[in-house]
């Protein structure tokens, strides 16, 4: 069994010996993984649709890992008992769906010591969360798979971190401009990630710009007064990006 890409960096994050819970497993992948290689001695897979929930199950009994691997069907942290686990991996929904797993779920973090969660948008709702409920980020990567960019959060709990919330998104202001990055642009762009961004971030933000400019385009088009208010702050949404990613360093070649 080879995983992907992401599901490996995701694995990679996971400190070894933990118990693991990865919700909204799917086919059970990254348990049976992690339990194979010796990286985490037990872990629970959690899925609320049958069809995946089957396919985990026969991963499992095909790995031989029944005694290891717990495949339980349930609503995000459902699955799991208070204590149970240190780690919990989600990737793969959105980042409302993963911040709303995690706010319904928080009786059972007081024992979880790491979070690594790959949200395939909305990353700024999820960063906004663990600002809220006192998580702090140790890692973000961002990556591209299949012509897909991925990003992984890792977080701790803020009284386990030696870097608090108020220096992680500390305004700062862009080398050679005047554009300061506030907390809202750094929840946006990911903290660390506009501190070392590499050629998957860029293009990342220039797709996100085209996407604006085509939006322009179509709001253009209207005759409606709200319109031009909107056209405006479209405008300049997309200066003010075409300006950060000019600023940031770039890896040379």
């Amino acid at each position: 069994m080879k995983l992907s890409q992401r599901l490996q960096y995701i694995m990679e994050q996971i400190p070894a010996g933990s118990r693991l819970a990865d919700i909204g497993s799917d086919h059970g992948l990254l348990p049976v993984a992690a339990v194979r290689s010796g990286r985490v001695p037990q872990a629970v897979a959690g899925e609320v649709n049958d069809g995946p929930l089957r396919a985990a199950q026969k991963q499992v009994a095909e790995a031989g890992l029944a005694n290891r691997i717990t495949v339980r069907k349930g609503d995000g942290l459902a699955v799991i008992k208070a204590h149970e686990v240190d780690v919990i991996t989600i990737a793969g929904m959105g980042g409302a769906l993963i911040a709303s797993i995690l706010d319904q779920g928080k009786d059972k973090l007081a024992s979880v010591k790491q979070l690594v969660l790959q949200p395939n948008v909305g990353e700024d709702i999820l960063r906004r969360w663990l600002i809220e409920h006192q998580w702090v980020l140790t890692g973000e990567h961002i990556m591209e798979e299949d012509g897909k960019i991925y990003e992984v959060l890792t977080a701790i709990p803020a009284s386990e971190s030696p870097l608090k919330q108020d220096e992680l998104y500390r305004p700062w202001e862009l080398p050679g401009s005047s554009l300061v990055l506030t907390r809202d642009w750094l929840m946006q762009l990911g903290p660390l990630l506009v501190k070392k961004p590499n050629d998957v971030f860029f293009r990342k933000w220039q797709l996100e710009i085209r996407k604006l400019q085509d939006v322009l385009a179509q709001v253009s088009r209207s005759e409606q007064e709200s319109a031009q208010h909107k056209q405006e702050q479209l405008r300049i949404q997309i200066e003010q990006l075409e300006e950060v990613l000019a600023c940031l360093p770039k890896d040379k070649p």
